[in-house]
């Protein structure tokens, strides 16, 4: 009997959280596959998916027909910051009243399953999970104290703020001849590749991503 595949879409914010979150949502779901699940399952490619955006409970449900007409799948990932300290607000406002329109619509060719993937204050808070390879992405040997990168990453107001003046500090220690004007966009892809999932079970908001693939498992009777 085959494997069964597991057709993914995902569904961001924007560009640069497609870029950060594809390899993360894949090796997420990948390594619970592979440890957790009581049957075999394979992972396929994560789909991008992209529509014109109205209101988030409409492009959600876009997305979710979109994904399973372009591409067959079965779960998606939706994106959402929670811009605060905690996620209560954007479940309250935005993924709940999401999740039950979806239940509700009568239309059958939409995916059904969805995975909320809900950063606390933003995408840019997992991309400091790893110290060690921010400094390596943006090519300084400065402390986490100097580049003010030394708190849990959640802690930050603004991280996506932090990680630019991290980057402008690391850029004063080369001669202006030197200095390559790097930019947060051009970090993205890198660290979404390269960080590890070890690293990234140490944010509170991972872990309940983890926990939302495991519903959506228990939902398809992969997981018990």
């Amino acid at each position: 009997m085959p494997t069964p595949q597991l057709l993914i879409g995902l569904y961001t914010e924007g560009p640069t959280d497609i870029r950060f979150l594809e390899s993360i949502v894949k090796r997420t779901f990948e390594k619970i596959c592979f440890d957790e699940c009581s049957k075999s399952v394979q992972v396929s490619d994560i789909f991008p998916i992209k529509i014109t955006k109205s209101s988030f409970i409409e492009d959600v449900i876009n997305a979710s027909r979109q994904g399973a007409d372009n591409f067959g799948i079965i779960i998606l990932c939706v994106h959402a910051d929670a811009d605060d300290s905690s996620d209560k607000g954007v479940y309250q406002n935005k993924i709940t009243p999401a999740l039950s329109a979806i239940e509700n619509a009568e239309d059958e060719g939409i995916c059904k399953i969805i995975v909320p993937v809900i950063p606390v204050r933003m995408t840019e808070a997992w991309m400091l999970a790893d110290k060690a390879l921010l400094k390596k992405e943006i090519g300084t040997n400065k402390t986490d104290q100097e580049l003010d990168i030394y708190r849990a990453p959640e802690q930050y107001a603004d991280p996506k703020a932090t990680i630019e003046e991290a980057i402008r500090i690391a850029q004063q220690e080369r001669t202006r001849r030197h200095r390559n004007k790097l930019m947060i966009a051009d970090i993205y892809l890198s660290i979404g590749q390269s960080i590890s999932i070890d690293k990234l079970k140490q944010i509170p908001s991972y872990i309940k991503f983890q926990e939302n693939i495991r519903i959506a498992f228990r939902k398809l009777n992969y997981l018990h």
